[in-house]
């Protein structure tokens, strides 16, 4: 049955790839797109109602533009989530859950959206982490300025470092965080953006599909010293530790992600200081990409360019600073798979709606659809869908759910939806679909679980019809889950 599901995928997508000319009529019509990518950004922002979060040029741009309430990704974990974005396709139908497993391992014939694009005349530019494997369809960039090495600027870490490598340690990790006295280039973002100003001044001439793929706040939170110092960190509270009652032994992960700094704990939970630090860290950087975001929009407006250039934020997935006493994503959990989504269309756009709020469920699949859309292409056959019309019309009734998935491991799917307001979960066993686990959390007031509703009486009704949304998408007599990680 996989041999056969990964079959039919290759050819749908052969199938559907072999059209690749735009259908506009004029070409000077098409807009460009520039894509500000953020790894590990959650919906800590200002536009979205942050009490501690300063981040002015994305609270700018969200002024612009349509603001997405209800936006999901498809899977919380880097590699799967952006080769979703960049194919149109779900996890489940490429068949890759994990970070280990380059998009072109597994299929040499999925069109993606930078070979799309350059077929289409746009020159295409990716800069910093786009793709999380760098060497996926990195040849069909017109401009490819790769992501770089996570960088420590203190002398004293530098030294740690190097005397690790020098004792034989392989895979040498510094502290969680950083804070050095430097300009914005003195870390990787900065010179990605700097990289992404030098680029649309090469370029403005040009039709441009443009990815400017931002490390942080992604582990280490190293940014420069002025950022941490727009917070005060004892300003910060401590979320609670708890996890949520009844919950799916596997529902959370144990944070690994975060264990491998060395100034990090390897076992039990961080005190509150450390805690602290960590939130702290979290924040400057993202005040450290807000930034960026900042001087890159800046200069597509020097260029004139602002007028022909749709710009879309967007994240990877969503991130837990401490809640549950966790850290980073790897769940099914409403934080980390939720996601902030900002579009703003071309100023010269004439149903241009600016500084508008949507609580229209989307998934980050239906980006590469929507592109296509905007820009007049033909697009492959993509399990997303065009969201345009919520860009002209925000109040526009739209899908009744969102859906994500989390692997544990090869044996156990994570299968979980959402409404907007309730989240269902059933943990499956990834070949015969036999029910593991139900999840059932209401999300009216917070984003953060307190307890598993699932079985409650009370609630029945409400996980009945959860039920059916969960099915639509993954049927419990469908075929096996298609795995095709290498590891």
């Amino acid at each position: 049955m996989k041999k056969i599901l990964t079959v039919l995928l290759v050819v749908l997508s052969f199938t559907y790839g072999k059209a690749q000319k735009t259908t506009t009529s004029n070409s000077k019509d098409q807009p460009n797109v520039l894509v500000f990518f953020v790894d590990d950004l959650r919906t800590e922002l200002g536009c979205y109602g942050s009490e501690t979060a300063l981040t002015p040029n994305i609270d700018k741009l969200s002024k612009e533009g349509v603001l997405f309430n209800k936006a999901y990704a498809q899977q919380g974990i880097c590699a799967p989530s952006r080769m979703s974005v960049l194919t149109g396709l779900r996890p489940e139908s490429i068949g890759v859950y994990s970070i280990f497993t380059p998009l072109r391992k597994v299929t040499k014939e999925v069109v993606s959206m930078p070979q799309l694009f350059s077929k289409n005349g746009y020159k295409t530019v990716s800069i910093g982490k786009v793709y999380h494997h760098g060497r996926d369809d990195k040849s069909v960039w017109s401009h490819y300025f790769g992501k770089e090495p996570n960088t420590y600027v203190k002398p004293e870490n530098i030294a740690y470092i190097k005397e690790q490598k020098e004792a034989g340690k392989k895979r040498v990790k510094g502290p969680a965080f950083e804070n050095a006295d430097v300009e914005d280039d003195g870390y990787k973002d900065g010179r990605a953006a700097n990289h992404a100003i030098k680029t649309l001044k090469e370029i403005k001439d040009d039709k441009f599909l443009m990815f400017v793929g931002l490390s942080k706040p992604h582990l280490p939170f190293n940014a420069p010293k002025k950022y941490w110092d727009l917070y005060n960190k004892n300003d910060f509270k401590v979320p609670s530790r708890k996890k949520p009652d009844g919950a799916y032994r596997l529902a959370l992960s144990n944070w690994g992600e975060l264990k491998v700094y060395s100034n990090i704990p390897n076992k039990g939970s961080l005190n509150d200081d450390l805690t602290r630090d960590l939130i702290h860290g979290y924040h400057a950087s993202v005040s450290y990409v807000d930034a960026q975001i900042g001087k890159v929009m800046q200069t597509l407006e020097s260029l004139d360019l602002r007028k022909n250039t749709m710009v879309i934020l967007m994240s990877d997935h969503g991130y837990k600073i401490g809640e549950y006493g966790s850290w980073c994503k790897q769940s099914n959990m409403e934080i980390d798979v939720r996601v902030p989504l900002i579009i703003s269309r071309e100023t010269n756009y004439k149903n241009r709606k600016a500084g508008v709020t949507t609580d229209a469920l989307v998934e980050n699949v239906d980006i590469f659809p929507s592109l296509v859309d905007a820009c007049g292409l033909q697009g492959p056959k993509s399990d997303g869908k065009s969201i345009l019309k919520i860009l002209d019309s925000p109040e526009t009734k739209w899908d009744d759910a969102a859906y994500s998935v989390y692997a544990r491991g090869k044996k156990i799917m994570g299968c979980t939806t959402t409404d907007g307001t309730w989240r269902y979960t059933e943990w499956r066993n990834s070949q015969d679909h036999t029910v593991l686990g139900k999840e059932l959390y209401l999300h009216d007031k917070s984003a953060v679980a307190n307890k598993n509703l699932s079985g409650v009486s009370e609630h029945r009704k409400v996980e009945k019809r959860m039920k059916k949304l969960l099915e639509k998408q993954f049927p419990s007599n469908g075929p096996a889950f298609l795995q095709n990680d290498i590891r």
